[in-house]
C-alpha cells in the first residue's frame, strides 16, 4: 500500500475538490510570493536580465489556471481509477499516479516561495528539474490507467509542456543573472 494518508486518494474522488484544491493552492502560493505582493521582492525580479522568448506577465495567471484544473482533473480520473481497479496491478497503477501527483504538485508549490520569496533563482531550477521530470513520470503513468471518455494523460501534456519551457525560463534567469548581489549564492 501507499504511504500517503487515505485523504490523499479520497479527495480527487471528488471532480470539484480534485480541480479546485490546485487552483486554489496554486493561486495561494503564487499570490503569497508575488513580487507585487510584498515590499521586499518588488523590483527584484524586473531588475532581472530575462531570457529570450518570456511571455507576458498576463499570460501566467491565465495559463496556469489553466494547467491547475486540468492537473486536478487528471487527479480526479486517476482516482475513478483506483476505484474502480480490478486486478491489483490496476490498483497499483492507480496509486503510483496518485502517489506522482501529489509529489509534482508539492514540488510546484514550492517553486514560487523559492523563486520569488527566496530569490534563489538557482534552488528553484533544482526544484522545477524535479518537478518536471516528475511531472513526465506521472503524465506516462497516467497513460495506462484511465483511458475512457478521456485519457488522463492528455489533460498532463500542455502541463508537461508548459514545466519544460518553464524550467527553460528558470535556467535562463539563473544563468544569465548568476552573480547578481543580493541573490542566495547556491
Amino acid at each position: 500500500m501507499s504511504p500517503l494518508p487515505d485523504i490523499f486518494f479520497a479527495l480527487p474522488r471528488n471532480p470539484i475538490l480534485a480541480v479546485g484544491l490546485p487552483v486554489g493552492l496554486g493561486m495561494l502560493s503564487g499570490l503569497v510570493s508575488s513580487p507585487r505582493s510584498s515590499n521586499k521582492t518588488t523590483g527584484w525580479y524586473e531588475s532581472m536580465v530575462s531570457p529570450p522568448g518570456v511571455p507576458p506577465k498576463a499570460a501566467f495567471p491565465t495559463v496556469w489556471t489553466l494547467l491547475y484544473a486540468g492537473m486536478g482533473y487528471a487527479s480526479h480520473l486517476a482516482a475513478k481509477s483506483l476505484q474502480s481497479a480490478g486486478t491489483p496491478q490496476a490498483t497499483g497503477k492507480a496509486i503510483n499516479a496518485l502517489e506522482l501527483y501529489w509529489a509534482q504538485l508539492a514540488l510546484n508549490l514550492l517553486w514560487s516561495p523559492i523563486f520569488f520569496g527566496s530569490k534563489s533563482p538557482k534552488i528553484a531550477l533544482v526544484n522545477i528539474v524535479a518537478l518536471t521530470a516528475t511531472a513526465a513520470k506521472w503524465a506516462l503513468d497516467m497513460s495506462d490507467i484511465y483511458t475512457t471518455p478521456i485519457s488522463a494523460n492528455w489533460l498532463t501534456v500542455p502541463y508537461v509542456a508548459w514545466l519544460g519551457y518553464a524550467t527553460y525560463l528558470n535556467a535562463g534567469y539563473a544563468l544569465l543573472n548568476w552573480q547578481r548581489p543580493g541573490d542566495k549564492r547556491i
